[in-house]
């Protein structure tokens, strides 16, 4: 199956060089359906953001976060399912030094990117589409994406080489937001009535994922009708975003309407990914979001991903689970969760029903049933459709 995946279905056309271009219209691929369009669903409440969190104490093994810093990340996670962090321990020269490179590269010639041109197969290096369907709609954005962790999958080879000094700030960034997302995970273990090591040791350990996407939302003549990144929920374990504090593109889906989020200075924007949502039984959010670009400046930022190790069944911890609630998902690995969007792209956040019913019938196949009907969805490699994670793009 990994085999149909070598190469994209189109030829690969650049965002950057169509803005560059200086044209009036956007072309037909990148209009949105009129739901869609951010000019249809404008936010309501201009005043209204995700909390800020200051996470003074974090980064010294002997403090702890006080009483009602723990209540402000605990209605965050289930409410929201975002917030943002300031005081958490990474240098604000190293963030802007990081922002920066990155913006450094998009700026090269085109040839000098082409040589870090990704495939499906792995979407490392750089990008300008998800997914494989032919004709698909797409988002106006490029991007670069890279492994961390497993040291496995770490090929300094498909980093960019330039700048010159790009490979080192990547690097030291990389080991910032592994430090931080482990201890923002000691936080959510603590605040869920876990051992603080709990959802470590669900994700591996040690043995954990991590990656980044760089994003590359450049201007656009009709903003009005198309998006930097369609709407979904994170189908990882944490994010860590690094926004563009002077440009606001990110929004929030809450009660029904998108929030703008106001970028704090040198603050974090994270977020629940789908696989925390699984562990902790849903009493944690993984949210739909989206990004928004408009016509008078660019934009970039650093997804920050921190995954569960690849082949770790994830299920509802244990202590989360009771009569009153029941597990809500079945394992899947995350190997599992990641096939399903490389072969199929974006598709729609769904929201977890508790009038769904799972049924299992075996390790190939099972059964996805409402209070009106039952639909058979297939077999085990791609049964993830419609089950209640959210949907799948980073």
């Amino acid at each position: 199956m990994m085999n149909n995946l070598q190469d994209w279905p189109e030829p690969i056309i650049r965002v950057q060089s169509l803005s560059d271009s200086g044209l009036p219209m956007i072309p037909d691929r990148y209009v949105k359906p009129l739901s869609d369009r951010p000019s249809s669903n404008r936010p309501e409440n201009g005043e209204a953001n995700i909390p800020i969190i200051d996470l003074t104490g974090l980064t010294d093994d002997e403090t702890e976060l006080s009483r009602s810093t723990m209540d402000r990340i605990s209605s965050a996670c289930r409410d929201w399912g975002f917030f943002q962090v300031v005081n958490h321990g990474v240098s604000p020269r190293l963030m802007d030094q990081a922002r920066e490179t990155w913006r450094s590269f998009f700026h090269l010639p085109m040839e000098i990117k082409q040589a870090y041109a990704n495939s499906p197969k792995t979407y490392e290096g750089y990008g300008s589409r998800l997914g494989i369907e032919k004709g698909a709609i797409l988002d106006w954005s490029d991007y670069y994406y890279l492994h961390y962790l497993p040291l496995t999958l770490k090929d300094y080879n498909k980093w960019p080489g330039s700048p010159d000094y790009c490979r080192e700030v990547i690097d030291e960034y990389g080991k910032e937001l592994v430090k931080l997302g482990g201890r923002i995970m000691k936080v959510l273990s603590i605040d869920l009535g876990l051992n603080e090591s709990h959802l470590q040791n669900a994700f591996g350990g040690e043995n954990i994922g991590a990656c980044l996407r760089v994003n590359f939302y450049p201007k656009c003549p009709q903003p009005d009708l198309t998006l930097g990144l369609s709407s979904h929920s994170d189908p990882g374990g944490l994010t860590i975003l690094l926004p563009d504090h002077e440009v606001p593109g990110l929004q929030v889906r809450k009660d029904g309407q998108w929030i703008t989020v106001k970028p704090a200075r040198h603050a974090f924007i994270v977020n629940i990914g789908d696989q925390i949502q699984v562990l902790s039984n849903a009493n944690y959010k993984s949210v739909e979001h989206r990004v928004i670009v408009n016509s008078g400046m660019e934009r970039v930022s650093l997804a920050f991903f921190y995954n569960p190790k690849s082949d770790i069944p994830i299920k509802p911890v244990q202590e989360l689970v009771s009569a009153d609630k029941p597990a809500l998902y079945p394992p899947m690995t995350f190997d599992e969760y990641r096939l399903f969007i490389r072969l199929n792209g974006p598709k729609d956040h769904i929201e977890f029903d508790p009038s769904l019913v799972i049924v299992i019938l075996g390790l190939d196949c099972w059964l996805y049933m409402t209070k009106f009907d039952w639909i058979k969805l297939g077999f085990r490699l791609i049964k993830y459709e419609n089950f209640g994670f959210g949907s799948f793009v980073a």
